[in-house]
């Protein structure tokens, strides 16, 4: 029997996320990869534990064969085998994003046999990871339009450092996949926003809810302070959304030592601004994460704001497992049309 060629993938350019879309793709496609200098331009290289969990998880739920699973390591060969269905619970140990863990587990359990449950314990609120509410609200709609059967839910909110926070997930196999066409925002059904905020003093929030309402120009009881009483550490996020007939869009802010509540608040309203200010119905970070689902669809469209380095990197790994091809569009100033064939 002729064996499947490994996939020799540089990790130097890229991050987690070119390890977590490896991991995904190689589960789906059956096709074994190794990574060299992982995380290589970062300021610490190599795996780190959410890393490390999610190489772990995603050789667990498919019995794969995997060389480098440790901490720090900058190489990893990993060689996957059939995805099993299961009830599935992975705990990363710190504070490390739970929601990435899921988004690199879901479109494998996605392609089992039969319906899968995972459990994640981590972090639910990180920098650099998208937030629980984001997974919930931005993501998982636009799955649930191209054919995908999944729920999420939240048990406990967790914040970096600490971590402690759960969430659920379950996943029916998929029947058939549909592609995505995301060109218009729709109408416009609502503006929102939450401070998410445990054991700190309220100052911290209030003086966050005051800018980030300034700077839309909405009152500031369209903010909600909602209290994480049940979270085990400390912690705070801002969240600002809009929701429209076809998507919504989350901007976020993480609250963290040496950066002030004025800071916080003002990059994740400034995101949203951006967002507002244009046409385009998929954010920047939604953008990426919807490459892969797009891909496994065999094909799509939709409209961004812009292009980052983080998603031409992703193309083109997924270019490398999947007989697809993507082409970047700008359409007018501030909307480009990402398109998959």
């Amino acid at each position: 029997m002729k064996s499947t060629p490994i996939l020799q993938i540089s990790g130097e350019s890229g991050g987690g996320q070119l390890l977590r879309s490896s991991l995904s793709l190689s589960l789906v496609t059956g096709r074994p990869f190794r990574m060299t200098n992982i995380r290589g331009k970062r300021p610490k290289p190599g795996l780190m534990r959410q890393h490390l969990t999610c190489v772990k998880a995603a050789a667990e739920v498919c019995e794969a064969s995997v060389d480098g699973a440790d901490l720090g390591s900058v190489e990893l060969v990993f060689h996957p085998g059939k995805v099993m269905a299961g009830d599935y619970s992975f705990a990363i140990g710190s504070g490390g994003s739970t929601t990435l863990v899921l988004q690199t587990l879901l479109p494998a359990l996605l392609h089992a046999e039969a319906s899968s449950t995972l459990r994640i314990e981590g972090g639910t609120h990180n920098p650099m990871a998208p937030p629980f509410e984001f997974i919930e609200q931005c993501y998982l709609p636009m799955l649930w339009s191209m054919g995908v059967d999944a729920k999420v839910k939240q048990e406990r909110p967790g914040f970096m450092q600490a971590g402690g926070g759960v969430i659920t997930s379950e996943i029916w196999p998929i029947k058939k996949w549909k592609k995505l066409k995301l060109t218009e925002r729709g109408a416009a059904v609502e503006t929102f926003g939450r401070v998410l905020h445990a054991h700190l003093p309220r100052e911290i929030a209030q003086r966050e809810i005051v800018t980030a309402a300034q700077l839309l120009e909405w009152p500031d009881n369209h903010i909600e302070l909602r209290y994480a009483r049940e979270s085990i550490g400390p912690g705070n996020t801002i969240l600002l959304g809009a929701r429209f007939a076809n998507v919504c869009e989350i901007s976020s802010g993480i609250a963290q030592i040496g950066k002030s509540s004025e800071a916080v608040a003002t990059g994740a309203a400034k995101g949203l601004r951006s967002y507002l200010a244009t046409t385009a119905p998929v954010g920047v970070h939604l953008a990426d994460q919807l490459l892969l689902p797009m891909a496994l669809a065999g094909g799509g469209v939709f409209h961004t704001l812009s292009i980052s380095d983080h998603t031409r990197t992703n193309m083109a790994l997924i270019e490398q497992f999947l007989p697809v091809k993507f082409t970047v569009e700008e359409l007018e100033p501030g909307v480009k049309q990402i398109r998959c064939g």
